[in-house]
């Protein structure tokens, strides 16, 4: 992948020399100099920038596209209306915004196309790397209370506004940087968490730079501003929803595949292929994030467990499947029998109970952190056994879940606590 300036590409002039990831944004991008590399992913590329006219840290978003050399640009635009339309959620420096406002958007054209660029706040990490940058991947009880609470207020918020976001994981959700960052000059920056490192991209079978105009002569690691989980504090515990790219309107274009992680995707997808997904797509798969943030793992075992071993998870905790899906699923008799009789030991079933003593309550006894009380953990039953019931029509809005007892007497007050 290769990106080149505003001002570059605008004169269709372009120096190899200068052709590595970091020399192509490190000159001015509008009024934006790119700082160091954030991360990437599958479908873009995140730099730390700082803009010139308000001296603070900002972050830029280069998509790409696999196999096309112009990126769309849905996510762009559907920030921009979120953000355009619910100016209440917008934020401000005490409460910033539970999703990422778009601050500029611009194209860089270079090598390999098009690419639309979003200029938005700056994170800190993933809520998944901080997870697994700790050993524990815990956080503190109220900080995960104050987490899922942030985070159905934003799914609300999108949903609101016509949308299903689509992809809602421990990975799309993000720590927001302390405002402190704004304070270190850019040689600060560098001293506390490294300079950009240049690393060569050579082809594997010549070990010889490329000549392809659209490979870049070298790469930069992304740098590491993030923090383990267990040392969150509640004060910093400051969520945004992040990546956009395959959000949609459920009433205004039929979605029918869903791009959410197995672990997480709702079973309407694997039954019901040729029916649209709702917003109780959503639902379910925060239904399932809800449980991971107070626990050291997902809900459902397996990131790379086939279809079916999903399924089967699925039935341990919510029971017999409608009947309609019960005759389709082809692999069931390897679990169950005709009835829904397990056919293996009660001992290797993971009901709600096991899961919850195992994945949360264990593991925060063994490191002397806050455990669950019966009285919560009957009301987080209830609520999570409603947002994963089997048909979509039989999950509560975004709205239900907010009104529900979990919410209102333990992860709403964590949250508010966090601006006292």
């Amino acid at each position: 992948m290769s990106f080149w300036s505003y001002e570059e590409a605008r004169r269709s002039s372009i120096d190899r020399d200068s052709d590595g990831e970091y020399g192509q944004l490190r000159r001015s991008v509008m009024t934006d100099v790119a700082v160091h590399k954030l991360g990437h992913g599958t479908f873009s590329t995140a730099w730390l920038a700082i803009d010139e006219k308000t001296s603070k840290y900002v972050a830029i978003k280069v998509a790409i596209k696999v196999g096309t050399a112009d990126a769309d640009r849905t996510e762009a635009d559907i920030l921009s209306q979120l953000t355009g339309n619910a100016a209440s959620y917008i934020g401000s420096e005490d409460k910033p915004s539970l999703i990422p406002v778009v601050l500029r958007r611009f194209d860089l054209r270079g090598p390999n196309g098009t690419h639309p660029c979003l200029v938005t706040l700056p994170a800190r990490c993933s809520l998944r790397d901080a997870k697994e940058a700790s050993g524990s991947s815990l956080f503190q009880l109220d900080v995960a209370r104050s987490l899922a609470a942030q985070l159905v207020m934003a799914v609300s918020l999108v949903h609101s506004q016509g949308y299903a976001h689509g992809d809602l994981h421990l990975g799309n959700l993000l720590l927001q940087l302390p405002s402190s960052l704004n304070s270190l000059s850019i040689q600060q920056l560098y001293a506390q968490y490294g300079e950009p490192e240049k690393e060569p991209v050579v082809r594997l079978d010549t070990q010889a730079a490329s000549t392809d105009p659209g490979v870049p002569s070298y790469a930069v690691p992304s740098v590491w501003l993030g923090i383990q989980s267990h040392e969150i504090s509640l004060g910093e515990a400051k969520l945004m929803l992040s990546d956009f790219g395959v959000a949609f309107r459920p009433d205004n274009k039929s979605r029918f595949e869903s791009y959410t992680p197995l672990v997480l995707r709702p079973p309407e997808a694997f039954f019901e292929p040729a029916t649209p997904l709702t917003f109780a797509s959503d639902i379910w798969s925060l239904g399932c994030v809800i449980f991971e943030l107070l626990a050291h793992r997902s809900l459902i075992n397996g990131f790379l467990a086939p279809q079916d071993e999903i399924t089967a998870q699925q039935v341990e905790l919510q029971g017999l499947m409608p009947p309609e899906w019960w005759g389709k699923w082809e692999k069931r008799p390897r679990w169950y029998d005709e009835a829904g009789k397990p056919l293996s030991n009660a001992s290797d079933i993971w009901t709600w109970e096991r899961r919850f003593e195992q994945w949360v309550q264990n593991p925060r006894r063994s490191r002397d952190m806050e455990t669950i009380g019966e009285d919560e953990r009957d009301a987080l039953f209830q609520l999570l056994g409603r947002m994963l019931a089997w048909r979509p029509r039989e999950r509560p809005d975004v709205k239900g879940v907010l009104e529900a007892d979990w919410m209102t007497r333990w992860a709403l007050p964590a949250y508010r606590k966090a601006w006292m």
